[in-house]
């Protein structure tokens, strides 16, 4: 969007790389309309940022992901850029499966993205301007440990950004997918095992930042271990399996 001030609709802002994102936009002069669902944090938010405004909502509610865009739309302007950031990261393996925490992942990474576009997406299309990032994940490549309910949702998520492009690619909406690498988040700190190439969360919002503002289809950082991440994909299984146990120190 350049330098010119931007209405942004974010989701999981309360903390993670959609708090970085949300700072660093609001002290550039944008406006950020932000859901999460703790509203103390979302007002600690308010309280120090000019331009933001929260709204609680769990973002499992279709209906208040739709009302809170009419809402954002009302008291900013029409959404510029539609970022469904909102995600949840639980370890999970073979050796128990956790129906309610697939169910749950399954939710909140992909069927919450898709409201947010059933709510934001059409008004764009009326107006044949605007701007979506999808964020989806490395994860969403190949397999990775602990991932098993994880990684699938962001691999629908690339595949879902990949689909719309067909769509999108002759009006005026520009579309993009993000692809991070390991961040340092509440979700990730759970991890026992090696992150290679891990960064902070202010870091990842400088990356998606300018990654908005370039042409690329796919904003993915960091740079070096998402090529690492390329370059694996193309591996065959049993060396890429091999590799990536190694790496990740879940060799057994």
């Amino acid at each position: 969007m350049g330098q010119k001030s931007a209405h942004y609709f974010i989701t999981g802002v309360s903390s993670g790389i959609g708090k970085a994102l949300t700072e660093l936009l609001c002290q550039r002069g944008h406006k950020v309309s932000g859901l999460a669902r703790r509203q103390s944090l979302l007002d600690d938010l308010e309280n120090r940022l000019i331009g933001f405004t929260g709204y609680a909502v769990d973002v499992c509610d279709h209906q208040a992901v739709a009302d809170a865009a009419e809402q954002a739309a009302a008291s900013y302007g029409a959404i510029d850029v539609l970022i469904p950031n909102a995600g949840i990261y639980q370890p999970q393996e073979a050796g128990h499966i956790d129906l309610s925490a697939f169910q749950r992942h399954m939710d909140v990474n992909y069927m919450a993205v898709i409201a947010c576009l059933a709510a934001v997406l059409p008004e764009m299309q009326k107006t044949n301007k605007g701007h979506v990032a999808l964020m989806a994940s490395v994860a969403g490549y190949r397999g990775l440990p602990r991932s098993i309910a994880y990684g699938p949702t962001k691999a629908a998520i690339i595949n879902l950004a990949e689909s719309l492009r067909f769509d999108l690619q002759n009006t005026g909406i520009k579309l993009q997918v993000i692809n991070p690498g390991f961040v340092e988040t509440e979700a990730t700190a759970v991890n026992d095992f090696v992150m290679p190439d891990i960064i902070s969360a202010d870091k990842a919002a400088l990356e998606i930042l300018a990654g908005l503002s370039s042409d690329k289809f796919e904003i993915a950082f960091p740079k070096s271990f998402a090529r690492k991440m390329k370059w694996l994909k193309l591996l065959s299984n049993d060396i890429y399996f091999k590799i990536v146990s190694s790496a990740t120190n879940t060799k057994k």
